[in-house]
Formats: structure tokens, sequence, C-alpha cells
């Protein structure tokens, strides 16, 4: 996914993100992000095992 930006354009991005939330307010936004990221992830698991389960049309 980062494979596109080098290490100054993620620092870049880093401090904007600094600026704009505030140091007080990243880890809450950091803990947000990761929960979202666990559902999603449960998600796609559920949506993969969903598709194992349904019998063939055939």
């Amino acid at each position: 996914m980062f494979r596109n930006f080098g290490a100054g354009e993620i620092i870049l991005i880093l401090v904007v993100v600094m600026l704009l939330f505030g140091a007080t307010k990243l880890p809450q936004l950091a803990r947000s992000i990761g929960a979202s990221a666990k559902e999603f992830r449960k998600g796609v698991e559920e949506g993969i095992g969903d598709e194992d389960d349904e019998p063939d049309a055939d």
C-alpha cells in the first residue's frame, strides 16, 4: 500500500495529522482506527466463510 510513498511523504503526512488532531487526540484516533480495521477484517473473514457454506447451484 505504501510502496509509492517515500519516507519524506510519510513524515509529512504524520506531521499534518498531528497538526489537525493534536497530540492529545492521537491515541484515541489510533485506537478507533485499529478497532475499525479489526471489525473490517472480521467482516471479510465472515464473508469468505459464508461463501464456503453455500451449496452449488448445479
